[in-house]
């Protein structure tokens, strides 16, 4: 036996609470009820109090717990009073429910805490405080968009600058751009000012400021920028706010910009009493701020107006950008240690860079705060284990990231599937069918999503559940027909229709706008309401007489001629060609090309979007009909409907079942994002993936088309090169349920996603089946290369009775190139062919029984023999 005295800890028992015995539950009890049901993890994370915390939080792991958590525990410790925590969050939504939280928590505590808000909210209630240091009063008024541009406008005109060649919106969004980048007047880079203008971007920028001081007014950006100039100008001021806060908390830091992360970080610093240096400039793109070297966690403190030369990229520890120039911050003058801030993130779903959210704030938090304790949360409560295998295999291929994998103690429930489609429309009603489907097997439509990458995607799947019957919502925006640009568009055609439509006439009487105001309308009216006439009529009544002025009359009664141009040629166009002729002569589609905003692209999408929705029926007057049955539909807000959005709209959302369409190359991954970013773009389309895989409880569905109407025309599209990228063992192919199926339009090369034997076809139209009739006949018995399903066959039967083989296994590849297959083709060069959805056309190349047609609209394309005829 051991002597007592001599017996070391080594020798004692490793003693541990029993799981459910007495001293397991009574500790429980005595725990606070904001810690109870909290995983190791988010306890660490809960409990770190002391110095700088990052919080690496993956979707779906108590992000917004762990938050509220550590703010009740903050608050139950005695560690700050409600007024002396700074907690920042990006919508008032989230401060919204993160309050309530708060108050289920700690009761009325949580109505004592000022400083929770939304960045610019409590910017905003900073600057009131202090308005007069940074010109302004007290009661100075946040200026919104409309204002904005109004006043840009009138600085255009004084200065003489054509708003048509550059519109003030333009310069609104350039201006904005240099806000969120931290950037005054003075800062901005010649060649940046240079892009508006002829140079004159900056001078116009400065002139805007110095208005805005004299209207006592700011813009959304000011309530940051000026906060900046505040600190920086004032180090009372800051050191004030500093002594304030005791804590700092932040949620979604991978969504911050430069301005957020400046305007952080110099209230992040402890006291010091030397004055912050606002002359060095940051790694972003020569915006000005205070970014350290690696190790350094202090300001910069120098009196130095002029800055030190710039060192190498490599001195910096962010991640480097081609052509960026930075700058070291000098060394401060006091080394004080930083402040208890806790950022809460996820470099894997920063999805806003477009819109000047900066992934390197999160990526060099460490850097940026010496000491900083890293917390991983990768337990996720949302998703099964297929799903998260998935998405954390698929974001692995990212370089740009801290790292980390998703896991979970549920089962591992469905694979993620992945199902190709001959178009878009096929995958529009392939989808539907698996929604219905899932209704009838007792799932909320509530609880279903589909998420796109474009808008213009959406088109197909609102007329498809039109059809259907099935309820649906549009979040983050309006239904596609309800878009302002659709509306107008609609507008135009509506007058050609039925010239006494008053309502449509007024609306794009001055869109674009033709000078054409309020009076001239109002005397149209005025004119109709005494003859008793359609405003139309009464146009065409004014434009002879005198009461308009001279160019408002030659305007109308160009307008007015127009219009009777239009409605003849109705009689021999067709309603597509007609409303391209329309859209382009009104002016409509220019006075888009023109406008440099960040949406107007996506109008300009939606307006060819519009036009493709047209093919589906046979005259306007059919078309118009349709579009009147879809805006009445109105559902309630409590009505079970599937939702339809944008997956940067999905964000912060979960449903048990979500669709993704349209994993194609140049859709997504956008090629907008790989020319204008390169790398840098294709990471974070990749991030867009995971955000979107991630929203998903039990299934995730994603999709891809063959071909797909992209700006007006066909294009025969590759799979994303992101589905490579899934891992095998969580994925599995489907057979499409759309009705028509790709897989005999080409047979691809091997893939590892040989586990399936074809994808399914019952496509219907008229040549198909003759086509296929014929071969039942026997012509090209045993041929490979179909890829129809028995069960799907519109001919009845066996497939085996019709002497068909099954085609070798479908795949999809991130590279893709289309194989012969079959028997010779009984077609030749020249031949002169029609096919049922590319149209007109003649052979330029033979291959086995595939055909290179050059079409007379669609351009060039490969298709299998028996989807033309001869002709």
């Amino acid at each position: 036996m051991t002597d007592p005295i001599k017996r070391t800890d080594n020798d004692l028992p490793f003693y541990q609470p029993a799981a459910g015995g007495i001293a397991a539950r009574a500790r429980a009890q005595a725990m606070p009820q904001y810690l109870s049901g909290l995983n190791p993890e988010q306890r660490e994370a809960v409990e770190t109090l002391e110095g700088p915390v990052l919080v690496l939080a993956g979707a779906g792991t108590g992000k917004t717990r762990v938050l509220t958590s550590r703010i009740a525990h903050i608050l139950s410790t005695g560690r700050a009073r409600p007024g002396e925590i700074l907690s920042v969050t990006f919508t008032n939504k989230a401060a919204r429910e993160m309050k309530l939280r708060l108050g289920q928590m700690l009761g009325q505590a949580v109505e004592g805490m000022p400083w929770l808000g939304t960045f610019h909210s409590i910017g905003g209630r900073i600057l009131r405080y202090h308005a007069e240091l940074v010109q302004l009063k007290s009661n100075f008024t946040v200026l919104d968009v409309d204002d904005q541009i109004r006043l840009l406008k009138q600085l255009l005109a004084a200065d003489n600058i054509d708003d048509k060649r550059w519109p003030a919106r333009m310069l609104a969004g350039l201006i904005d751009g240099w806000k969120n980048r931290g950037l005054t007047p003075a800062q901005v880079p010649a060649g940046e000012a240079a892009v508006f203008g002829n140079g004159r971007g900056g001078k116009l920028y400065a002139a805007y400021q110095e208005r805005l001081k004299i209207l006592n007014a700011a813009d959304f950006g000011d309530l940051l920028l000026e906060g900046i100039r505040l600190f920086r100008e004032h180090p009372d001021v800051l050191r004030q706010y500093q002594n304030r806060f005791k804590y700092i908390l932040v949620d979604e830091y991978q969504d911050t910009n430069v301005a957020q992360y400046l305007w952080l970080r110099l209230l992040a610093q402890a006291p010091t009493i030397a004055k912050p240096d606002a002359s060095f400039t940051s790694p972003h793109r020569g915006e000005v701020g205070l970014r350290s070297n690696p190790g350094e966690g202090a300001p910069s403190t120098s009196d130095s107006e002029s800055p030190s030369p710039a060192p190498s990229l490599r001195d910096m520890a962010t991640s480097p950008r081609r052509g960026e120039v930075t700058q070291a911050a000098p060394p401060a003058t006091s080394a004080a240690p930083p402040k208890n801030i806790c950022c809460v993130g996820d470099d894997d779903q920063s999805i806003y860079g477009w819109r000047g959210a900066e992934v390197d704030n999160i990526l060099r938090f460490d850097h940026d705060f010496p000491g900083a304790k890293v917390i991983r949360l990768e337990r996720n409560y949302r998703s099964t284990g297929h799903i998260l295998a998935a998405a954390s295999h698929l974001i692995a291929h990212n370089e740009s990231r801290l790292g980390k994998t998703l896991r979970t103690e549920d089962v591992d429930g469905e694979k993620v599937t992945v199902t190709g489609s001959w178009d878009s429309e096929e995958e529009a009603r392939a989808i539907g069918e698996e929604i219905e489907q899932l209704q009838r097997d007792g799932h909320k439509l509530n609880d279903i999503a589909i998420l796109v990458r474009a808008s213009f995607q959406m088109r197909e799947f609102e007329d498809r559940f039109v059809t259907l019957g099935l309820p649906y919502r549009v979040i983050g925006g309006p239904r596609f027909y309800e878009r302002a640009e659709i509306r107008d568009a609609l507008a135009y055609l509506r007058v050609i229709n039925s010239p006494a439509d008053d309502l449509a006439f007024e609306r794009i009487v001055n869109v674009p706008k033709r000078g054409l105001g309020d009076a001239t309308v109002q005397l149209l009216h005025d004119h109709a309401r005494k003859r008793k006439i359609p405003l139309s009529d009464a146009a065409r009544a004014v434009v002879d007489t005198d009461e308009l002025k001279p160019k408002a009359r030659g305007s109308l009664r160009d307008l007015m001629l127009s219009f009777e141009r239009w409605r003849g040629q109705r009689e021999v166009k067709s309603h597509t060609e007609l409303a391209e002729i329309v859209l382009d002569e009104s002016g409509y589609t220019e006075m888009w090309q023109k406008d440099r905003s960040a949406d107007a692209a996506g109008r300009l999408e939606n307006l060819k979007e519009l036009v493709r929705s047209m093919e589906e029926f046979e005259n306007l007057q059919g078309f118009l009909e349709h579009i009147s049955l879809v805006m009445d539909r109105e559902g309630g807000v409590d009505e079970d409907a599937v939702s339809v959005m944008t997956l940067h709209s999905a964000k912060g959302l979960e449903f048990d079942s979500v669709f993704l369409p349209g994993w194609e190359e140049g859709l997504f991954p956008h090629q907008r994002a790989l020319d204008d970013q390169g790398r840098a773009g294709l990471e974070e389309e990749r991030r867009l993936a995971h955000v979107g895989i991630t929203r998903a409880r039990k299934r995730a569905k994603l999709y891809f088309a063959t071909n797909r109407r992209i700006h007006g025309t066909w294009n025969t599209t590759l799979p994303s090169r992101f589905l490579d990228e899934l891992p095998a063992d969580n994925v599995e192919i489907t057979e499409s349920k759309g009705g028509s199926g790709w897989g005999g339009m080409s047979g691809y090369g091997p893939s590892r996603f040989d586990n399936v034997e074809s994808f399914g076809s019952s496509y219907s139209t008229p040549g198909w089946q003759r086509a296929q009739a014929q071969r039942r006949g026997g012509n090209n018995g045993g041929q490979a290369g179909s890829g129809f399903n028995e069960s799907q066959s519109p001919f009845g039967g066996s497939r085996s009775d019709a002497g068909f083989a099954r085609r070798n296994p479908t795949t999809i590849e991130g590279e893709l190139v289309a194989k012969s297959t079959g028997a010779a083709s009984e077609f030749s060069l020249k031949d002169r062919v029609f096919h049922q959805k590319f149209g007109y056309g003649h052979v330029v190349k033979v291959d086995g029984n595939k055909l290179t047609i050059a079409f007379e609209k669609a351009g060039e394309k490969k298709v299998v023999d028996s989807f033309v005829e001869r002709v």
